[in-house]
C-alpha cells in the first residue's frame, strides 16, 4: 500500500515536470509539422493542421502571418492561408490574407499548450486523489494495529501454527 503511494507521489511531479516541458516541445513538433504541411488531404500533417485550427478555431502558429514563411504559401502563390484557418461566421471565406477578418486571428500553438496542460492538470488531480486514498488506508491500518493491541478482542487465533 505505501509504494503504491510513494508511486503516486512520483506521477504527480513527473507530470508538473511534463507541465513545464510540454511548451518546449509543442513548439518544436508544430514548426516541423506545418512546414510539411502540403494542403492535400491524404497527408497526415495536413489532415491534422487543418482539424487542430478548425476544431481550436486557430491559425498558424502564433497568428496567421506565420503561413506566410511555410514552403505551401510559397509554392501556392496565391496569397492565401489553408481554408481551415477561416472564421465559420465568414460565409465566402477562401483564406485570402486581403480579408484578414475573415481568418482566426489567435495562433495554435498557445491554444495546444493549454489544452494539454489542462489534460495533465486532470491526471494529476487524479493521482492526488488516489494517493490521498492510499493515505487513507494507510491511517486506517495504523488505527487497527494500535487498537489490537490494546485490546484484547483483537487477540490473534493461532491453531497449529497457522493463523486462522
Amino acid at each position: 500500500m505505501g509504494q503504491c503511494g510513494i508511486t503516486s507521489s512520483k506521477t504527480v511531479l513527473v507530470f508538473l515536470n511534463l507541465i513545464f516541458w510540454v511548451e518546449n516541445e509543442v513548439d518544436r513538433s508544430i514548426q516541423k509539422v506545418y512546414k510539411t504541411y502540403n494542403g492535400t488531404n491524404p497527408d497526415a500533417a495536413s489532415r491534422a493542421i487543418d482539424y487542430v485550427q478548425r476544431q481550436l478555431h486557430c491559425c498558424g502558429i502564433h497568428n496567421y502571418s506565420d503561413w506566410e514563411n511555410t514552403d505551401w504559401f510559397k509554392e501556392t502563390k496565391n496569397q492565401s492561408v489553408p481554408r481551415s484557418c477561416c472564421r465559420e461566421t465568414a460565409s465566402n471565406c477562401n483564406g485570402s490574407l486581403a480579408h484578414p477578418s475573415d481568418l482566426y486571428a489567435e495562433g495554435c500553438e498557445a491554444l495546444v499548450v493549454k489544452k494539454l496542460q489542462e489534460i495533465m492538470m486532470h491526471v494529476i488531480w487524479a493521482a492526488l486523489a488516489f494517493a490521498a486514498i492510499q493515505l487513507l488506508g494507510m491511517l486506517c491500518a495504523c488505527i487497527v494495529l494500535c487498537r489490537r493491541s490494546r485490546d484484547p478482542a483483537y487477540e490473534l487465533l493461532i491453531t497449529g501454527g497457522t493463523y486462522a
